[in-house]
C-alpha cells in the first residue's frame, strides 16, 4: 500500500464510527470471524479498544491483520483502522 492510498484510506476513516469494540475478554475466535464477514461487507473498518483491555492497540491491530488477512491503515490512541481489498466483483473503495 502506498502512502498516498493509506492517506485516502485516514481520509475515508475520519468520518467512520467504530463498528467494533475490543474489552477485557480481548481476542476471540468469535470477534475474529466478525471482524473478517465486515471487512468482506464494507472493506474498510474502525475498531475501538476500550480502556479495560490490557492489550496494547497496535499490538492488537497487528494481530487482527494477521488473522484477517487485512492491512492497518492506522493506529491512533485506542482506535484501530483496517483495510481488506473486496473481491473483483464487489470492491467498493477505488484507490488512488
Amino acid at each position: 500500500m502506498t502512502t498516498k492510498q493509506r492517506a485516502y484510506l485516514k481520509s475515508l476513516a475520519m468520518t467512520m464510527d467504530p463498528i467494533f469494540q475490543i474489552g477485557k475478554s480481548s481476542m476471540t475466535p468469535a470477534l475474529t470471524e466478525a471482524i473478517s464477514e465486515a471487512l468482506e461487507a464494507r472493506e474498510l473498518i474502525k475498531i475501538s479498544v476500550l480502556k479495560n483491555c490490557a492489550d496494547d492497540p497496535k499490538e492488537l491491530a497487528q494481530l487482527i491483520a494477521e488473522r484477517t488477512r487485512a492491512q492497518v491503515v492506522q493506529v491512533i490512541g485506542k482506535k484501530i483502522v483496517l483495510y481488506r481489498e473486496g473481491k473483483d466483483n464487489k470492491k467498493k473503495i477505488i484507490l488512488p
